[in-house]
């Protein structure tokens, strides 16, 4: 035993030049790496923050991320020190990275989609968005899945890939903050056009919220099979779309049948041919 600890004693000086170098570098390197870490996440973070366009779920994640690829490169580096072929180990990593990624090929392309999401902003939080036909309310942007509800009052759960791979429709966003209400009134074959086109166009006239620039349009649009339909176009406020659209549904309607013009229901002539006999044979 004696032997042995001597044999130890006596290698111990040649051990620690020949690695006490690496190992006090690997410390200092490992120190001043975490160090760098902490301070290149938070600068990240307080960086983005600072831009009121970005939104406010990015910054901790892109500080996040750098913080994790500094580490990772100083543990490397570290290895690396002490002789480890870190170019193989690089390469198992990547390997393993790979198959993780198409593992989870879902999963990544929902966190994609929501990275694309927080960085281009189609919407935010509160905004009406129309989706594959369907109008959700957004509550919350995240990485993987975006939360919204219905109109009428239903939670929504909705995958990112979901989102960014359609056609998506902000509402609550429009052209001037302004929105076109569109609306079709059919009158009878025998009413006045005339009296009709006043009539309207004197509801359009008379509601304060509905714009005069640009100028309401209100026309003939066609000639139906049971009535001759009436274009009524006008433009309101975005916030005002909605409330104005159901008052003048209701005022145009009583206005036109006030001023004696008839809103026909949906008619068709039928003409009864009278059977010819067959000569009898």
């Amino acid at each position: 035993m004696n032997e042995r600890f001597d044999k130890l004693m006596d290698t111990l000086p040649a051990l620690l030049a020949a690695y006490g170098m690496n190992l006090l570098a690997a410390i200092a390197l490992l120190i001043v790496g975490f160090a760098a870490a902490g301070w290149l996440g938070r600068m990240t973070t307080r960086t983005l923050e600072r831009h009121e366009k970005i939104d406010p779920v990015f910054p901790p994640l892109v500080g996040k991320a750098a913080r994790v690829a500094i580490i990772v490169f100083t543990l490397i580096a570290v290895l690396n020190r002490f002789g480890v072929q870190t170019a193989s180990l690089i390469a198992v990593l990547g390997a393993a990275g790979l198959a993780v990624g198409l593992a989870l090929q879902g999963t990544l392309s929902n966190v994609a989609a929501g990275v694309m999401i927080l960085v281009f902003r189609p919407f935010k939080i509160g905004d009406a968005v129309k989706i594959e036909g369907d109008v959700y309310v957004i509550d919350s942007i995240g990485l993987f899945l975006c939360n919204a509800h219905l109109p009428d009052g239903p939670s929504a759960h909705i995958p990112n890939s979901k989102i960014w791979g359609q056609t998506l429709v902000n509402l609550s966003v429009t052209d001037g903050d302004i929105r076109r209400i569109d609306e079709t009134y059919g009158i009878a074959y025998g009413d006045d056009i005339n009296v009709a086109l006043a009539i309207l166009n004197a509801v359009a006239a008379e509601e304060a919220r509905v714009l005069k620039d640009p100028a309401p349009l209100i026309a003939v649009e066609s000639l139906g099979d049971s009535a001759v339909n009436i274009l009524f176009r006008v433009w309101t406020a975005r916030a005002d779309w909605w409330a104005t659209k159901l008052d003048l549904l209701k005022r145009c309607k009583e206005a036109l049948e006030a001023g004696g013009c008839n809103i026909p229901f949906p008619q068709r002539d039928v003409h009864m041919i009278p059977a010819v006999p067959r000569p009898a044979s």
